[in-house]
């Protein structure tokens, strides 16, 4: 793809950008990018990545191989109607707008091929996992082009668009349920006299080999669960605790209400 066009240019739209010239995916000249009136990001990106700031609209649209919606969902609508008179019919449509479908957006832009994907910011240092779906107007070719695209910043799983929901919950907004993790680790630990940069560094280093564990073992969570937990010591008297109050519920609670989140962004 030679011209690729971001309208939007939050965290997500940076955190795509700078995993894609990292790993060199993509060259900066060829990524170009637009927002409603963030200025000062527009030219941070440019100077942070070497990407181009979209001057004159109409002209790079009009060229526009692949164009990459990553506005707030409650801004989308108004930016898919500026959009749309200047996009070629060959022109392909890649969301990560949450909660906005494939027929919103067709329904708009028009029948054109269109990538729904739900990466998370860790897309950052190309440890991305995303869930995407596909209309029925990308081909076969455009398909392993966009997974080539996708899978540079991270882990990529074809899903049915109405699983996009829940992907959504568990691994779009995931990474900031476990940065609230380590805050409560940090906040625990710091009552027993513990410093913050010891706690930090202990936390992120046992969720990094904790999933290194479940990436390279054959077995299941709970296995490894019980192999920590020897009867009567200290990890079943935390494990206890986090029972007491109802740890499991909480998470299930968590997912469910993104979920119901995300699904309530579609229909609005």
């Amino acid at each position: 793809m030679q011209t690729i066009v971001f309208a939007g240019a939050g965290s997500m739209a940076e955190a795509i950008i700078q995993g894609w010239v990292k790993e060199e995916v993509v060259v900066p000249p060829a990524i170009h990018v637009m927002n409603k009136s963030n200025e000062e990001k527009l030219a941070k990106l440019a100077n942070s990545y070497g990407v181009q700031v979209v001057s004159d609209r109409r002209a790079i649209l009009t060229k526009a191989d692949c164009v990459i919606l990553a506005m707030k969902p409650k801004d989308v609508m108004a930016g898919m109607n500026d959009l749309a008179p200047y996009l070629r019919e060959d022109t392909a449509v890649l969301s990560v707008v949450a909660g906005t479908s494939i027929e919103t957006i067709q329904s708009v832009l028009g029948n054109r091929p269109v990538v729904r994907v739900m990466p998370n910011t860790s897309a950052t240092i190309g440890m991305s996992a995303s869930g995407m779906a596909f209309s029925e107007e990308v081909s076969d070719e455009l398909k392993a082009t966009f997974k080539t695209m996708l899978e540079a910043i991270g882990l990529v799983i074809e899903v049915k668009e109405e699983e996009l929901h829940a992907i959504t919950a568990l691994s779009g907004s995931g990474p900031a349920y476990l940065y609230y993790l380590v805050e409560a680790f940090e906040q625990a630990g710091m009552k027993y006299g513990l410093e913050q940069g010891t706690i930090r560094s202990l936390a992120v280093q046992t969720i990094a080999g904790a999933a290194e564990m479940l990436k390279q073992s054959n077995e299941e969570p709970t296995e490894l669960r019980r192999k920590v937990t020897s009867p009567g010591g200290t990890t079943a008297a935390g494990i206890q605790a986090l029972e007491n109050h109802h740890f499991k519920q909480a998470i299930e609670a968590c997912i469910d209400e993104a979920t119901k989140r995300s699904i309530e962004l579609a229909a609005e």
